[in-house]
C-alpha cells in the first residue's frame, strides 16, 4: 500500500529543459536510444550509434556506465542455475560484463560528439564514481536502471545531484517503488519520471502492463514513461496513448552482431519508423477539449440534417408536421426545433424542398 507520499511532491514539468525541450504534459515525448553494450568495444562504433540515433529522430543517445567488479559477483552468479537470458551466454556473466564495459575515458569524447551533432548524451551510472562522472559531464538526466531500485544509498546520491531522474521499475513491487520515491523525495529533488519496465530480454508484449503508468501518475503526480524490451513498437505506442512522456528503446545497427544486447534490440530502420509513428500519434491525440475543427467547417452542414418544406405552400399557411421533411444538408433550422416550427405561420410563399429558416416564419 502507498502511504504518506505527498501527492504534489513532484513537478509535472522539469525545472530545466532537456535538449531545449520541456518534458511533461502537453509536450512531445522524449525519446531515448539505449545503446547499452551495442557499441561492440569501439569508440568509432559508439559515435556511429549516436549519429544513427540523431538521424532517426531520437532526443538522446544513452549508454551504461559500469565496471564488472563493481556490478556483479562472479562467484554469486556461478552459484545460480540461470534459466533466463543470462543462462544463454557462452561466457560467465562476469566475463560478459567485463567485455562490454563502456570505458570511463570514452565518456567525454562521446559526450562532446553528441553535443557536436545535436543530440543529448546520457548514461546510467552503476557505481559511485560513475554518478560523479555524470555530474562532471553535466548529463541532462540520470537514468536509474530497474536493478538498482532497492539500492537506496545510490538512489539518494543520484537524487542529491538535483538532476532529473528517470527511474525504471522493472521487477519492482509498489512498496519498493514507494521506498525509492521516498528516498528521492527527501533530497528535495522534484524532477522525476517513473518508467514502467519489464525486466526480461526480450519481454513479452502480454506482460507489458502499460496501464500501470496511469497508476504511477495518479499515485505520485509524476511524469511517466516506458523503458521497453518487447518486440516491435506496440508497447511504446500504447504507452504514448496513455500519457507516457519518456520512451526508451534498445537500438542496434545489426541484430546479427555478437553481443548480449543485439538480439533483443530494435534496428535503426524500425526505430526511425517507430519515432515517426510516435510523432503522428502525438498529433492525433489532441487535447481533452472537444471542439469542431477547421476541416469540419463544411461537413458540419453536409452530414447533418435540417428542416425542409415537402410541398409548395402559400404565405399565411400554418405549418403541419406532414409538411416537414428532415434532410441533409443542414441549411435551415435544426431538427431539434421541429416541435417549435409546427404550428408557425409562413411569412411568404415557399416552394417544395426549400429549407425552413427562422426569418421565413411569423
Amino acid at each position: 500500500m502507498i502511504q504518506n507520499v505527498h501527492p504534489n511532491s513532484f513537478t509535472m514539468k522539469f525545472n530545466k529543459n532537456i535538449d531545449n525541450m520541456p518534458v511533461g504534459e502537453n509536450h512531445p515525448s522524449y525519446i531515448i536510444a539505449e545503446i547499452g553494450a551495442n557499441f561492440d568495444g569501439s569508440l568509432e562504433t559508439a559515435k556511429e550509434y549516436c549519429l544513427a540515433a540523431k538521424n532517426a529522430g531520437a532526443n538522446c543517445a544513452k549508454f551504461q556506465s559500469f565496471k564488472a567488479e563493481k556490478i556483479v559477483s562472479d562467484k554469486g552468479f556461478k552459484l545460480m542455475d540461470l534459466k533466463g537470458v543470462h543462462g544463454t551466454w557462452d561466457q560467465s556473466v562476469y566475463d560478459i560484463f567485463r567485455k562490454v564495459e563502456f570505458p570511463r575515458e570514452w565518456h567525454k569524447p562521446i559526450s562532446d560528439y553528441c553535443n557536436k551533432i545535436g543530440i543529448d548524451f546520457s548514461t546510467s551510472p552503476y557505481d559511485s564514481e560513475a554518478i560523479d562522472l555524470c555530474v562532471k559531464l553535466d548529463v541532462p538526466f540520470i537514468k536509474i536502471g530497474s536493478g538498482e531500485i532497492t539500492w537506496l544509498e545510490a538512489i539518494e546520491k543520484i537524487a542529491a545531484t538535483q538532476k532529473p531522474i528517470f527511474l525504471a521499475t522493472g521487477d519492482a513491487t509498489m512498496s519498493e517503488i514507494d521506498d525509492a520515491i521516498r528516498t528521492i523525495e527527501k533530497t528535495g529533488n522534484k524532477n522525476l519520471v517513473l518508467m514502467q519496465c519489464i525486466t526480461n530480454y526480450p519481454s513479452k508484449i502480454e506482460s507489458a502492463n502499460i496501464n500501470v503508468i496511469k497508476t504511477y501518475e495518479s499515485a505520485y503526480n509524476v511524469i511517466t514513461g516506458y523503458s521497453d524490451h518487447s518486440p516491435g513498437d506496440v508497447v511504446i505506442l500504447g504507452s504514448i496513448a496513455l500519457g507516457a512522456k519518456v520512451i526508451e528503446k534498445h537500438v542496434t545497427l545489426n541484430n546479427s552482431n555478437n553481443g548480449p544486447d543485439h538480439p533483443h534490440s530494435m534496428d535503426f530502420n524500425e526505430f526511425k519508423i517507430m519515432i515517426n509513428k510516435i510523432r503522428k500519434l502525438e498529433s492525433a491525440l489532441g487535447s481533452s477539449r472537444k471542439f469542431v475543427v477547421e476541416e469540419e467547417s463544411e461537413t458540419v452542414f453536409v452530414q447533418r440534417r435540417g428542416l425542409y418544406i415537402n410541398k409548395d405552400l402559400e404565405g399565411g399557411s400554418t405549418i403541419k408536421e406532414t409538411d416537414i421533411d428532415v434532410l441533409r444538408p443542414a441549411l435551415g433550422i435544426y431538427p431539434k426545433y421541429k416541435d417549435i416550427v409546427i404550428g408557425k405561420t409562413l411569412k411568404q410563399d415557399i416552394k417544395k424542398n426549400t429549407p425552413i429558416y427562422w426569418d421565413s416564419l411569423k
